[in-house]
């Protein structure tokens, strides 16, 4: 049963309990409204709700968004509570749907650890039952506007401070079972409250946000609209307007990619082999102390392991203890931590030293140093000899051949890749790279490290980039190309940040630095490869201008004084002077070209069985790339384009030049089939 009631004296307390988060499904809502018959029967002097087990209530069933609204709806539900003496017994999180039940009651009481916000915009919807309606004439439009725009979640003592909760109390459900009934009575219902007072410069704010953060989504500007008009409509006209929007909006686009990335993030940790035994991973050791590597001890310790940082010498040991300490004082800065636990942290959990004599036994040993084979190898020899048979080794490298770089390694079956993103503390992919020797519970062990450490895990084969940096690689060759047919570095990064990457190509390299992308291209020989069209563009920029970004104040662009990039004379008028064709690219033409070469090499990396599913591929693109999570990632941007649409485009990029396109033979396969690629998720 997920909804149960029971009398308690003359309180009637409904709990929802359907784990593992109570989320609101039909279920749900046909017994919230049977036991609201049977309060209204019993003639109850209060209604006590609240949910079962660690939540309250985390949302609506997402599932039930691709199918039509089955009855009873939760409007027609929440019309019943809020003519009812209701008080929300909040145990946990209040989300979505669950807030707006919150806020259908009189009352609400929340735990100390409870979470409340209504989040819908992540899901490319607006709040659809009474959200955006309620919350204005509970703490005013100023406060609602933002919340509501960002799909902001609030812990309980500052919903108390915004005046969402009447209280915070250990026993939220004791403390509504005790409010005094009189004081219940004179609390009027939100229905019965003035209209909030308008806040145009607060409306104003919150677009302004909407336009800088959300570029391209459309249900932020809704949803603010929608506050907006708290201000002006009646409350059944505004609830209205809101569902009607909420219902638009659901059956769209946007919401549907949305969905899906938050269906593959949930998926995303239980994809570790079934059946194998994960290891807790206590200590570890990380080789190589510069940002990579100290980001990666941080996080380490973050979670309570207990990390010993190895440098080559005395000298790279220290710098590692600053590099390590900085961003324990940027996490001070912050407020995430006081300086006090900084102190504790940094001296408790992790150790600096050089070299490799008298190794402490290490669950984990990771490896971050300079992208070399011929380091790497030397790193595990070193390992190898210095740790027990038991300790698990891994490779941070972003490109190189995981299998080459253990060649020789002891005990193979406890080798794998871990490569993380930068700032590995602060981006939440984890490719775990398994090499033809790592056994399952290795595997099991890497996802239950990821787990902990609050990153989305995504298994990968091996491949010269694996899954994200073989897409970016192939992404930036894409549009280097462009450059010999009459493009610009900056109307190719305008086109792709106007579709909604989060940084074109050129403006993420010149952040990065240039000569990282110049190292990779050095070892893959692209210069003398035969087969491909070869781009000198970027090589001649490092090689005879000496400019490798940002952190010379020059790379695609020019950064006067250390500001904000603009576009280079000097660059331009080589990138003419190197152009074979004089093209007039529109945005349109440019974003087009470059998705689809994500997309090719997506299919190509799916037939190889380097990545498992679409999904993983779209997670890595998402949270490693900065691909536009409203639209799903590239695989989920294929099938809303249509599969025979993508092959006959490709078909027509690879006749005019074979070179550079391939017609991926799955995807042939798919649209012979008459299927999709999420049928292979």
């Amino acid at each position: 049963m997920t909804v149960s009631h029971s009398l308690q004296g003359t309180s009637f307390l409904i709990t929802i309990d359907n784990p593992p988060v109570n989320v609101i499904s039909a279920e749900v809502r046909r017994g919230l409204m049977a036991a609201l018959d049977a309060a209204e029967a019993a003639g109850v002097a209060r209604i006590v709700l609240t949910g079962a087990g660690r939540a309250f209530v985390a949302g609506a069933d997402a599932r039930e968004f691709d199918a039509a609204p089955v009855p009873p709806h939760l409007p027609e539900v929440l019309a019943r509570v809020e003519r009812l003496p209701a008080i929300a017994a909040i145990n946990g999180a209040a989300l979505g749907g669950g807030l707006e039940i919150a806020l259908a009651c009189r009352m609400r009481i929340a735990a100390p650890g409870a979470t409340l916000g209504l989040p819908e915009v992540t899901l490319g919807v607006v709040p659809g039952a009474g959200g955006t309606q309620r919350l204005p004439r509970l703490i005013g439009i100023e406060r609602a506007v933002g919340l509501i725009a960002e799909g902001r979640v609030v812990k309980a003592d500052e919903a108390l401070s915004l005046g969402i909760v009447d209280a915070v109390e250990a026993d939220p459900l004791a403390a509504a079972l005790a409010i005094p009934q009189d004081r219940l009575e004179a609390t009027p219902s939100l229905r019965d409250r003035p209209v909030p007072v308008p806040a145009p410069e607060a409306v104003t704010a919150a677009q302004a946000m909407a336009a800088k953060r959300m570029v391209g989504q459309v249900a932020p500007p809704e949803a603010i609209a929608l506050v907006e008009a708290a201000a002006e409509l009646p409350l059944d006209a505004g609830l209205a307007r809101e569902r009607e929007t909420f219902l638009r909006l659901r059956s769209g686009e946007q919401a549907a990619a949305l969905r899906h990335v938050f269906f593959a993030e949930r998926a995303a940790t239980g994809r570790a082999p079934k059946g194998a035994e994960a290891r807790e991973i206590d200590t570890a050791i990380v080789v190589g102390g510069g940002t990579m590597g100290a980001a990666i001890a941080y996080a380490l310790a973050g979670i309570g392991i207990k990390v010993t940082l190895i440098e080559q010498d005395e000298a790279g040991a220290e710098r590692a203890r600053a590099n390590v300490a900085r961003l324990y004082a940027d996490a001070v800065r912050r407020g995430r931590m006081t300086q006090a636990e900084a102190d504790t942290r940094l001296a408790e959990r992790l150790t600096f030293r050089a070299g490799y004599d008298d190794l402490p036994p290490a669950d984990v040993a990771i490896e971050a140093a300079f992208e070399s084979m011929e380091v790497k190898r030397a790193i595990f020899a070193a390992l190898d000899k210095g740790l027990p048979a038991t300790t698990i080794l891994a490779t941070n490298t972003s490109y190189l051949d995981v299998n080459a770089i253990f060649e020789g390694v002891s005990h193979p079956g406890r080798l794998i890749g871990l490569h993380f993103f930068a700032p590995a503390h602060v981006m939440k992919l984890l490719e775990i790279v398994r090499a033809e020797t790592t056994s399952d519970a290795t595997l099991a062990t890497a996802f239950r490290l990821a787990a902990r450490l609050r990153k989305i895990p995504v298994e990968a084969g091996v491949c010269d980039g694996f899954i994200g940096n073989r897409i970016l690689t192939r992404y930036r060759q894409t549009t280097d190309l462009m450059l010999l047919e009459g493009a610009m570095p900056a109307q190719v990064d305008a086109a792709l940040e106007g579709w909604g990457m989060a940084m074109g190509p050129y403006a993420v390299q010149d952040l990065s630095g240039l000569d990282i992308a110049y190292a990779n291209r050095q070892r893959e020989g692209l210069r003398d490869r035969p087969g491909i069209r070869y781009v000198p563009i970027a090589d001649r920029l490092v090689e005879e201008l000496k400019r490798l970004g940002r952190k010379t104040g020059a790379g695609w662009y020019d950064y006067p004084e250390g500001g904000s990039r603009q576009p280079s004379a000097v660059v331009e008028a080589l990138v003419a002077g190197e152009a074979t064709a004089r093209r007039d690219w529109t945005p349109e033409e440019i974003a087009e070209c470059a998705v689809l070469s994500m997309i090719e090499e997506g299919f190509h990396i799916l037939d190889e069985g380097i990545a498992r599913r679409p999904a993983d591929i779209d997670l890595v693109l998402v949270h490693g790339y900065g691909f536009p999570r409203w639209r799903g990632g590239p695989m989920h941007h294929a099938d809303r384009l249509g599969l025979p649409a993508a092959l006959d485009r490709i078909r027509e990029l690879a006749a005019q030049d074979p070179l550079s396109w391939r017609v991926p033979p799955l995807l042939d396969r798919l649209v012979s089939e008459g299927r999709t690629l999420a049928s292979l998720n």
